[in-house]
């Protein structure tokens, strides 16, 4: 089973390094198999297509920093849990790697339905959801102010998400990221200050 595992994360390595460099539609299942050191039809032991390979990266890329954590519990911190999940969040932002395929990411979700699904599946529903039980959970540690959890957290991830993008956009044209770096830490600093009691 190792073996197994070990070959299936090479697929998706090799599948990273490929889309980033030729796009989704140039890294085709016989350029991933022939990185990897496999065979085509190998590929199918662990993907059903090309898009499976795709759907699994966005979930690495943009999986939530405490997804295997209890978000209940880690929210008992307040603050000091929102700046972990926002530096999670920026060392993501600023690897170079992913940062290549967040562009490519970009666009292939105005072209391709099934990926748009799984983005928003992947991303915004589960991020969503752990932040609302951890909102939810400050509330009744009397730390923020009662609230909806759900737009409280949309609230908190959506600016992050913007800086991101900023990040990619200044990155394409060789800008520095400088000016935007502290942002993100910034933003807990700003959000807190508005719902906490």
């Amino acid at each position: 089973m190792p073996k197994q595992t070990n070959t299936k994360q090479k697929i998706i390595e090799a599948a990273i390094d490929l889309i980033a460099k030729e796009g989704y539609r140039g890294a085709s299942v016989r350029k991933i198999a022939a990185a990897v050191g496999i065979r085509e039809s190998a590929i199918y032991n662990h993907f059903r297509n090309k898009e499976e390979i795709l759907k699994e990266i966005i979930a690495q890329i943009f999986t939530t920093p405490f997804e295997a954590d209890d978000p209940e519990e880690k929210a008992k911190k307040g603050k000091s849990f929102l700046h972990q999940f926002v530096v999670a969040y920026k060392l993501i932002s600023f690897d170079k790697k992913k940062e290549k395929l967040f562009r490519v990411l970009m666009i292939e979700l105005f072209q391709n339905g099934g990926l748009r699904e799984s983005f928003l599946r992947e991303f915004h529903q589960k991020d969503i959801q752990h932040l609302s039980k951890a909102f939810f959970t400050m509330m009744q540690e009397g730390m923020i102010r009662s609230g909806d959890p759900i737009f409280m957290a949309q609230e908190f991830l959506s600016p992050l998400f913007y800086i991101r993008l900023q990040v990619s956009l200044l990155k394409i044209d060789n800008k520095s990221t400088a000016p935007i770096a502290t942002q993100f830490e910034k933003h807990v600093d700003f959000f807190w200050e508005s719902i906490a009691l």
